[in-house]
């Protein structure tokens, strides 16, 4: 199969689905209006439709539907997906509070984490060798026998949840979230396409890598400046969600970090320790990020 053929069919399955998805956030209220809806972190003027993550979701659902195989582990990223998408539609429509965003992330972390996105081991930074995770196994009854490799799914699962939200924390500039998640995604396609000499079943998540880099640059047209349509907290998180678990299946975790992720890390850090220096909430949003 020709790898580049996913991608093209994401970025003009996104790119043909986003005037349908803006018209429909237009006549049912997700939209964004400054003068009555105050958020700190408000760039643009005018009212701009909300619901992005929607017609993220549909190009890469389409698409994942048509070239890569329907394994357990890419349902648990569609259901997880589909998840995010749906709270981000709630967002839209009317803001969701961030203790419950959390919440629902936190679910859908737990969600493709159950469903098989462990990380068995890691690659030590200092001195090239290997640590290993999943030494610790929990097995339990319930259904059928199941298994839980306790810090393989535990780190997984912290991983998730941060680049999550790093992810959505740079999005604040027209064109600045689906430019670097396009980017990214194709760095860990190409490194996962390393790995399918020795693994041939690595190939589908170097096409889902693929796919995921064409919807967010189908998208980019409609959210490039001066922007038609917004993510919304659906396409922001969607798009941390995806990353984090690319950079799982395609063994780019750290690389990807201090490579592609390096500036949204750094802006989370500095978030995160600003807001708690002056006693704030780290989850409540403000105009104090990098790209501010």
């Amino acid at each position: 199969m020709n790898i580049l053929l996913p991608a093209l069919v994401a970025a003009l399955a996104t790119f043909t689905i986003t005037p349908l998805v803006i018209r429909l956030a237009r006549r049912f209220g997700f939209v964004d209006d400054p003068k009555t809806r105050y958020h700190p972190a408000h760039t643009h003027k005018g009212i701009i439709p909300r619901a992005g993550g929607l017609a993220l979701f549909l190009g890469l659902a389409l698409s994942v539907f048509l070239f890569v195989p329907l394994t357990k582990l890419v349902l648990g990223v569609l259901l997880g997906s589909a998840v995010l998408t749906l709270v981000g539609l709630a967002d839209d429509k009317k803001d969701v509070s961030p203790y419950v965003r959390l919440g629902i992330n936190i679910v859908a972390a737990l969600v493709v984490v159950g469903f098989g996105a462990g990380i068995p081991y890691i690659t030590n930074p200092l001195t090239g060798g290997t640590i290993h995770l999943d030494g610790w196994r929990i097995s339990f009854e319930l259904f059928g026998r199941h298994s839980i490799l306790v810090w393989s799914d535990l780190v997984a699962f912290v991983w998730i949840l941060w680049t999550m939200n790093i992810v959505g924390w740079s999005a604040g500039v027209d064109g600045q979230m689906p430019g670097f998640v396009a980017i990214s995604a194709l760095v860990l396609g190409i490194l996962s396409l390393r790995f399918t000499i020795y693994d041939p079943t690595q190939l589908g998540v170097t096409i889902l890598a693929f796919i995921v880099a064409g919807a967010f640059a189908g998208f980019l047209p409609w959210n490039f400046y001066p922007q038609k349509i917004m993510p919304g907290y659906g396409g922001k998180t969607l798009a941390g969600f995806l990353l984090a678990i690319l950079g799982i299946l395609s063994y780019g975790k750290m690389g990807t970090a201090i490579l592609v992720l390096g500036v949204p890390t750094i802006d989370a850090a500095y978030t995160l320790l600003r807001r708690l220096g002056t006693k704030r909430s780290p989850v409540w949003a403000d105009r104090g990020h990098l790209h501010h």
